[in-house]
């Protein structure tokens, strides 16, 4: 059972900025990454289903992060249908985040109250998605779709749309400020933020370090 609303989870969207999106095969890895994360500031985080079994890395991931770090929210990422969003649901998961807008997922998540941020790539994906009780919606390959060109173009005429774009999006402050001027809600990052050599060298310490520059840089660019 989530732990967090779907209003908490929105919010925390918000006032954290930056999502981390992160999978990995060995459970010692998320957990040594997660908790640099949380070090560095963060109170949300993506898992994504990327690879054989992640439902059962994620439910030990979960568990660690209820005893260890209970103020982060925990949530699922590339989830495709309904079938696997109830699996995660099960298992805690706090938000759904999908490459797709599709019906039957919205309403699994709905029936929760479990937040629901599908990926889209068009105006009209955006507004379906909308009707379908997404509060924050998902923009992926956030470069591909149009950069912050595309966000800043949507909300002209829809202003009330909170849009996280995922994919192009680097870990500078020029980058972040860049998102967010366009009107960016949050943003995720993967592989431009928890890079390869970081992994590599299991050096948590310095994803840490970057996490809090970047929360800084976030908090200065939102005048929090």
């Amino acid at each position: 059972m989530a732990r967090f609303t779907r209003i908490q989870v929105a919010l925390q969207m918000k006032e954290s900025g930056i999502i981390p999106v992160f999978y990995h095969s060995d459970i010692e890895i998320c957990k040594a990454v997660i908790k640099a994360c949380y070090d560095g500031g963060l109170r949300l985080f993506e898992f994504t289903n990327r690879g054989d079994f992640a439902h059962e890395i994620f439910s030990e991931l979960n568990k660690y992060v209820i005893q260890e770090m209970p103020e982060m929210i925990l949530g699922t990422g590339s989830v495709n249908d309904a079938g696997t969003t109830s699996l995660y649901i099960q298992l805690g998961s706090n938000f759904i985040v999908s490459p797709v807008v599709k019906e039957e997922m919205a309403l699994v998540c709905n029936r929760r109250k479990i937040a629901w941020s599908p990926g889209c790539g068009s105006v009209t994906e955006i507004s379906r998605a909308e009707e379908l009780g997404a509060e924050v919606v998902k923009i992926f390959p956030g470069s591909s779709v149009g950069g912050p060109q595309f966000v800043k173009t949507v909300k002209g005429p829809q202003p009330w749309t909170n849009i996280m774009p995922t994919g192009g999006v680097e870990p500078t402050e020029e980058s972040l400020k860049t998102w967010f001027d366009a009107g960016a809600y949050c943003v995720g990052m993967g592989s431009n933020l928890i890079t390869s050599d970081i992994l590599k060298n299991k050096d948590w310490k310095l994803l840490t370090e970057k996490v809090s520059a970047l929360l800084v840089s976030y908090k200065k660019i939102r005048k929090y």
